[in-house]
C-alpha cells in the first residue's frame, strides 16, 4: 500500500480530532505531504471510522493514484495550503468555538500570549463556499507567516511540520477562541500589542528560566 505509515498516521489524527471534541461526523479533514504526494481523509466516511486503505493518495496537481474511496471535499483547501506554503501537514476542522468566531470577528484577536505560536492575530477568509478554488486561495493568503486562520462561517484550519504540531495548533486556534469568548462576555478584552508578541518569542527560544534568571 503506497503510503502505508502516512495513511495509518493521517487515520490515527482524524481519530485524534473526535476524541478531543473538535469534530464531530465528517466535520473536517486531515492531509500529510510526503514529498510530492499528499494523503488525505476520503468523502464519505466519519472521521474516527476511517482505516487507512479508505485514505486516497495524491499528487500535488490533484492526481488520485490510490485509494478505497473518493478524496474529501475540502481536499482542494489542503492542496491549495500545500501549493503556497512549506507545510508538512494541514488539519481543518469544524471546532465549536473556531466556527463561532469565524461568524462574527474578521480576525481573532491575541488575547493571550500562546497566540504568538499560531503568529499573532489569525485572519478570518472571506465566507466562500467549502470544496471550492476560491477558499483555499482565501486560505492559502491568510496562512502567509501564520500556522493557523479562521475560515468565515466555517471552522479552522492548522499547519505544522508534522500531523502532531498541525494537531497541536488546530488545537490551540480552538482554545484561542474559547478564551477570546469567555473575555468578550466580561468585557473588551485587552489585546496584546506586537511589542508584547515580540517578547514572548524572544522567551520562546529560552529553556525555562528565560532570558534573565540570573
Amino acid at each position: 500500500m503506497l503510503l502505508e505509515q502516512e495513511r495509518r498516521h493521517v487515520c490515527l489524527t482524524a481519530r485524534r480530532l473526535v476524541e478531543t471534541g473538535l469534530a464531530f461526523g465528517e466535520g473536517g479533514t486531515v492531509s500529510v505531504r510526503s514529498g510530492d504526494l499528499v494523503v488525505v481523509t476520503p468523502a464519505g466516511t466519519a472521521l474516527d471510522r476511517v482505516e487507512p486503505g479508505d485514505c486516497p493518495v495524491l499528487s500535488l496537481d490533484g492526481g488520485l493514484l490510490e485509494g478505497r474511496r473518493e478524496p474529501a471535499a475540502e481536499t482542494t483547501l489542503h492542496m491549495g495550503v500545500y501549493r503556497s506554503t512549506r507545510a508538512g501537514a494541514v488539519v481543518h476542522a469544524h471546532s465549536r468555538s473556531a466556527a463561532a468566531v469565524s461568524a462574527v470577528l474578521a480576525e481573532l484577536p491575541p488575547v493571550h500570549h500562546r497566540a504568538a505560536r499560531l503568529g499573532g492575530a489569525v485572519p478570518v477568509t472571506p465566507y466562500t463556499a467549502y470544496g471550492t478554488a476560491e477558499l483555499a486561495d482565501h486560505a492559502a493568503k491568510a496562512l502567509k507567516g501564520r500556522r493557523a486562520a479562521l475560515l468565515a462561517n466555517h471552522g479552522g484550519v492548522a499547519t505544522g511540520s508534522d500531523l502532531d504540531e498541525a494537531f497541536e495548533h488546530v488545537r490551540l486556534l480552538e482554545w484561542l477562541c474559547s478564551v477570546y469568548l469567555d473575555a468578550a462576555r466580561l468585557g473588551p478584552p485587552r489585546v496584546l500589542s506586537e511589542d508584547e508578541l515580540a517578547e514572548v518569542r524572544h522567551r520562546d527560544t529560552y529553556a525555562w528560566g528565560g532570558p534573565d534568571l540570573y
